[in-house]
């Protein structure tokens, strides 16, 4: 795997997990691969984040970890250095886009407007995060930009449910989408792996 465009192929649902306790990271990501899904978002939102990572990457070697909101340099190097495969941001400065760039692993920077989205396209950045999707205009908006911006490919996350998930993949710029309901977190909380295997079976069929 070397480019975003890559990523956006790995499953139709990247999860977008967030750890508390770095013991669940392994088996909530046993369970997503049991269940079909084979790449993995851990979002760097808990001091348990890099721990979880880490541990991922070590013990589950056949998922593709990846690190979420990166939102500075530190942030990247990081990610990177705990095991990370990808890179995920919510928006686009260029300190983070420089040191996404730096990391050497592909990374799906997160854009919100048109602007942004050409500034990352200017970079030579063709697959994005659009982020807060359902909040920054959903599917509609992804729909109106795919004429003037028909070379970008997005992975919109943020709001999207199990019901809205075939609307945003139906659209010709949308290559996967981010979800975070494949693990609740009073499923992850509760130790019951066996619903979270479930919503990934389910996800992966989408």
């Amino acid at each position: 795997m070397t480019t975003g465009q890559d990523l956006l192929e790995l499953s139709p649902v990247m999860p977008v997990v967030v750890i508390d306790d770095a013991a669940d990271a392994v088996p909530t990501a046993r369970a997503l691969l049991a269940g079909g899904i084979g790449v993995i978002e851990l979002t760097l939102r808990t001091p348990a984040a890099l721990s979880a990572i880490e541990r991922v990457a070590a013990e589950v070697p056949d998922i593709v970890i990846g690190a979420g909101t990166v939102v500075s340099p530190d942030q990247a190097k990081q990610a990177a250095d705990a095991g990370a495969k990808f890179l995920v941001t919510p928006g686009c400065t260029d300190a983070v886009v420089d040191a996404c760039f730096e990391s050497g692993l592909p990374f799906l920077p997160g854009a919100s407007t048109v602007s942004e989205a050409m500034r990352l396209a200017e970079r030579g950045l063709s697959a994005l995060k659009f982020f807060p999707a359902e909040a920054s205009g959903g599917v509609a908006y992804l729909k109106s930009i795919a004429g003037p911006l028909p070379s970008l490919k997005f992975c919109p996350t943020g709001g999207i449910t199990v019901a809205s998930a075939p609307s945003y993949l139906a659209l010709p710029n949308v290559g996967c989408i981010g979800g975070s309901w494949l693990t609740p977190k009073s499923a992850v909380a509760a130790g019951d792996f066996a619903a979270i295997e479930k919503l990934a079976a389910e996800a992966a069929k989408l």
